[in-house]
């Protein structure tokens, strides 16, 4: 109860409120514009976290995640050009019942509703498993850490949407930059090109706001000169769902709520996947499966109940066992750290107040977010529409005073303004940048715990193969390396 009162005097600070306030509202607006993604507005203002004072920027960047999430939706139902990969289901009907049925504002206010509902339904999980899990992490030492990063490692292959190979060929550029810098355990310079600037390491920040935020920036720029969009005039009607309405899809809701939760909960998988199987299982169940693809109210609320649910379910294994399950989860956790809060089941140990203020901030994240989406639809309706050649230019000022303002270093902007040019690049040629960033963050935890678990045993590898939890990582790690072969010869099969 102590504990839960400090995380409560935690949030109800003024500045706290409205960074929290700030971050829903910059991630609906960012979700809802074509083009931008959860994890460059997140990487995007990460650097503006630090100008809170404790816990508030983390509040933020919660804000900023749940928004953006629900943010597609809009574009997805106005447009029929979903503003993030995961509210590509959304269109099936959203556009639909949007255009065809006239009905834009009971499309809007089904979407709100179900990004509201799943949100909150995949908190309350989150608040009931996560201390649970991270009672029987407390059992975890040094070798458990190294094989839970190599677990964690192994999911890249899960992250790469295209050819495996690629991820991994990403996973260990990151490993490879997290080696930049002095050796902790031997004090050994390594890699630095002689300069003072990589003494202390890649700096995570400017790669991570590059091969986000710039990155998509550049490939923003190639796309409008082929594809502009234009200004779309729809009237509004009601935008509450009708009782109605509600009594229809509320099985729905609890189903796709329940289905996004578990997926989020499983690293490498996101709101896409949690979209489409909540879809899918919509139509198996329902009584109208004839109507999905023509405007049907449990389509939209079967995509954006699933999506919105990963949120809460991603941060389980984040918080009590320190894996990122993708690029958003993987920029939370770097900000988690960046603040002095290192993930992993010691955290709600040593840190208990503050992981209690993260729970009761997605909450209210969720729950402004619902609010503002039913009260401000308009202005998000109109922010669809801001013109590019506006847009572009502003998002680059953005990310060169971001990274600027973190350390006040130009090299950072240098180091950024490379990154995001190798981004561009190799995302043309189909490489997952969250797999660089998965192998940064946790390169350095692998490398650490290993030479650890090595000294602990006198040099004897054996010592990974002789503890349960550390030999169930191993083969759990095996497995999801595998996994993509495996899948190839089922469908062959």
């Amino acid at each position: 109860m102590v504990d839960i009162m400090s995380a409560l005097n935690m949030i109800f600070v003024p500045m706290n409120l409205l960074g929290l306030f700030f971050g829903v509202l910059v991630g609906i607006a960012f979700g809802c514009m074509p083009g931008l993604s959860v994890n460059m507005g997140l990487a995007l203002l990460f650097p503006l976290a630090f100008t809170f004072h404790g816990i508030g920027g983390i509040l933020m960047l919660l804000g900023i995640y749940c928004g953006a999430i629900y943010g597609g939706s809009i574009s997805a139902i106005l447009l029929k050009t979903p503003g993030t990969p995961a509210s590509v289901a959304t269109t099936l009907d959203g556009y639909p019942m949007a255009t065809k049925m006239g009905q834009p504002g009971r499309a809007l206010g089904l979407s709100t509703l179900a990004s509201t509902f799943g949100g909150i339904f995949s908190t309350i999980c989150l608040i009931l498993l996560a201390p649970q899990l991270a009672k029987v992490a407390l059992q975890f030492s040094k070798p458990e850490y190294f094989a839970l990063a190599i677990f964690g490692l192994s999911i890249i292959t899960s992250v790469s949407s295209g050819s495996v190979i690629k991820g991994i060929m990403g996973g260990l550029i990151g490993l490879f930059l997290a080696t930049v810098g002095i050796d902790g355990m031997s004090g050994a310079i390594r890699f630095t090109l002689d300069s003072n600037y990589f003494m202390g390491g890649v700096s995570f920040i400017p790669v991570l706001i590059g091969v986000f935020a710039f990155a998509q920036v550049l490939s923003s720029i190639e796309d409008y000169y082929h594809n502009e969009r234009k200004e779309q005039h729809m009237m509004l009607d009601r935008l509450l769902p009708s009782f109605d309405d509600i009594k229809r899809v509320f099985s729905t809701l609890l189903r796709s709520s329940f289905i996004g939760t578990f997926i989020g909960c499983v690293p490498g998988t996101g709101g896409d996947i949690a979209s489409f199987v909540s879809y899918d299982q919509a139509k198996r169940w329902s009584k109208h499966s004839k109507n999905f693809g023509n405007g049907e109210p449990e389509g939209i609320v079967a995509s954006e109940a699933g999506n919105n649910a990963v949120s809460g379910g991603a941060f389980i294994p984040v918080l009590t066992l320190g894996i990122p399950g993708d690029g958003a989860t993987a920029i939370m956790m770097g900000a988690l750290m960046v603040q002095g809060l290192q993930p992993g089941p010691l955290l709600f140990v040593e840190k208990a107040p503050d992981v209690y203020a993260i729970f009761i901030g997605l909450l209210l994240a969720n729950v402004i977010m619902g609010i503002m989406g039913f009260s401000l639809i308009k202005l998000f309706m109109k922010v669809v529409n801001v013109p590019v050649h506006i847009l572009l230019p502003i998002i680059v000022m953005m990310t060169f005073v971001g990274t600027y303002s973190y350390n006040n270093s130009l090299n950072d902007v240098y180091l950024m303004v490379a990154s995001g040019f190798l981004g561009y690049f190799m995302n043309k040629l189909g490489f997952s940048m969250s797999a660089i960033i998965i192998g940064i963050i946790l390169g350095g935890m692998a490398e650490q715990n290993f030479i650890g678990s090595l000294i602990m045993s006198d040099g004897s590898f054996a010592i990974f193969f002789q503890r349960p939890l550390c030999l169930f990582f191993l083969v759990a790690a095996l497995l999801s390396l595998l996994s993509p072969l495996f899948g190839k010869l089922f469908k062959r099969s």
